[in-house]
């Protein structure tokens, strides 16, 4: 009964088991809404999800996540694609794959590009293309 809890994550990101709760960090299964993106590869590989990085004025691009829907798309709009996850599993996986920590609730340039309806219908209404 004391083992300490692990991602479901396991078998994509390695035997890294979850931290302790940390001061000002949300609890592990916090639910979050990722900027995130279908993708349908074809030949017969399997779909995915890609997750939207945030290029700020300097340093590398960095992943986001939003404590609220409310809150992503009030910055975002209402038109861009999300998923939900665990806080903690998508953590794990962002630092498995070497990408900086994800920001919670970043602040958005409003004057920024969104998605608009037509963005998704050309991207995933059956056309080529994407944004």
């Amino acid at each position: 009964m004391g083992e300490q809890p692990v991602s479901r994550l396991l078998g994509l990101v390695g035997d890294v088991p979850a931290q302790g709760a940390q001061q000002g960090v949300p609890p592990y299964h916090t639910p979050v809404f990722i900027p995130a993106h279908p993708r349908y590869p074809g030949g017969g590989a399997a779909p995915h999800v890609d997750y939207e990085l945030f290029k700020g004025p300097s340093g590398p691009p960095v992943p986001v996540a939003f404590t609220s829907l409310r809150g992503l798309v009030a910055a975002l709009g209402p038109a861009q694609p999300w998923v939900a996850v665990s806080l903690g599993p998508f953590a794990e996986a962002i630092q498995q794959a070497g990408l900086p920590k994800v920001r919670l609730d970043p602040a958005v340039d409003p004057g920024g590009r969104r998605w608009r309806a037509e963005d998704l219908e050309r991207a995933y209404g059956g056309e080529e293309g994407t944004r």
